[in-house]
């Protein structure tokens, strides 16, 4: 065992992973700023963006076109079981008290079931190929028209947008960048006038100038390149680890690459559940979600599934993917509680032991 070369592959991996999300939340932050400027709906907008998994899918063409389908397999159905037992399951840890959900998370928990459903029907029964994966990327379609027509009609909410809460260029939007807070509070007495002139409000801020169409169009495709180049850089230290490490593609996807690139899910659901928004947690779970498992797996079945029986899933991790699924639909509809928080993160930690152990191949 070349431990130079596990070593090298393993700093690469954890930098593409760094660069992936860098690279998600350029693309992210500035499609939605070109959407509007471009004079675009903010419903298509919302639904383009929120809980769209393009790192995943990066990652997902980049190693398929290095030969690696069993490690773009495994890491779009390991990353749908850690969105729900591991960053969702953390979501209601730090959230204050039981959270509650309102009619909109409980369509997209109901629609996430359906789609899971009809993904684990047709893997079980060796029935993903071209005409299925074409299926699932129309149902995708279906699903962005179905949502689009709810948010129109009133029935739902436009889901939040997800990888770019806590870090936005789109600030720089902002024709003012102050602290609402520092307003007026310099200098203050009690012959202080309690209405000031305007131009000594503004003295002392910075005032942003508002940045060109051209400057966000460049970054967007700045952040598609690094979505693009760390996807290669995944896709190849990955195929390098499990030749060297000995493991079947599949299980490194579902465990190690899942892991990694579902990192800013989790912050998300840490940063919405101490916030006590349990919508977003629940939006950005099954969107993401719905996403891997129609566009994403959509585009690895249309590319052709590996015929070596090892890197095809076993029943385990197929019940794994739907229950885990099925637990957030009646965690959705019953409630939830701290309890049912720990039994997920639990069961989460019991699948990675298993999958390296019982299951490794």
């Amino acid at each position: 065992m070349n431990w130079d070369n596990i070593c090298f592959n393993a700093a690469t991996l954890i930098a593409g992973v760094f660069v992936l999300d860098y690279g998600a939340d350029k693309f992210l932050d500035h499609t939605v700023i070109v959407g509007q400027r471009l004079g675009i709906s903010p419903t298509l907008i919302a639904l383009l963006t929120a809980g769209a998994e393009y790192e995943e899918l990066a990652v997902v063409v980049a190693a398929i076109a290095q030969g690696h389908s069993p490690l773009a397999l495994g890491n779009v159905v390991g990353s749908a079981i850690s969105n729900v037992l591991g960053a969702f399951s953390l979501g209601i840890l730090f959230h204050p008290g039981a959270m509650e959900f309102d009619r909109s998370a409980k369509i997209y928990a109901a629609l996430l079931l359906f789609i899971t459903t009809l993904f684990v029907v047709l893997a079980f029964f060796d029935q993903l190929n071209v005409v299925t994966g074409w299926l699932l990327i129309g149902g995708f379609v279906v699903y962005i028209l179905s949502i689009g027509y709810a948010i129109y009609k009133g029935v739902t909410e436009a889901p939040q947008l997800s990888d770019s809460e806590s870090d936005s260029d789109s600030d720089d939007d902002l024709p003012i960048a102050r602290d609402d807070r520092a307003v007026g509070q310099d200098g203050m007495s009690e012959n202080s006038p309690l209405l000031h002139d305007p131009s000594s409000v503004l003295e002392g801020h910075t005032v942003k100038p508002t940045m060109s169409l051209f400057y966000h169009l460049c970054q967007l495709l700045f952040g598609l390149l690094a979505l693009s180049l760390s996807g290669y850089i995944i896709a190849h230290s990955a195929g390098a680890l499990t030749q060297s490490l000995g493991l079947s593609g599949t299980v490194f996807g579902l465990t190690v690459i899942a892991f990694a690139t579902t990192l800013p899910e989790k912050f998300i659901s840490v940063l919405s559940g101490s916030r006590g928004q349990g919508g977003i947690v629940v939006a950005t779970t099954a969107g993401s979600n719905i996403f891997l498992l129609t566009i994403c797996m959509g585009v690895v079945a249309v590319t052709g599934i590996p015929v070596n029986h090892a890197d095809n899933f076993v029943l385990f991790e197929l019940a794994t993917v739907w229950v885990s699924a099925l637990c957030l639909v009646g965690i959705v509809f019953l409630g939830s509680s701290r309890i049912a928080g720990l039994a997920l993160l639990a069961a989460y930690i019991v699948f990675i032991v298993l999958e390296f152990t019982v299951y490794k191949r």
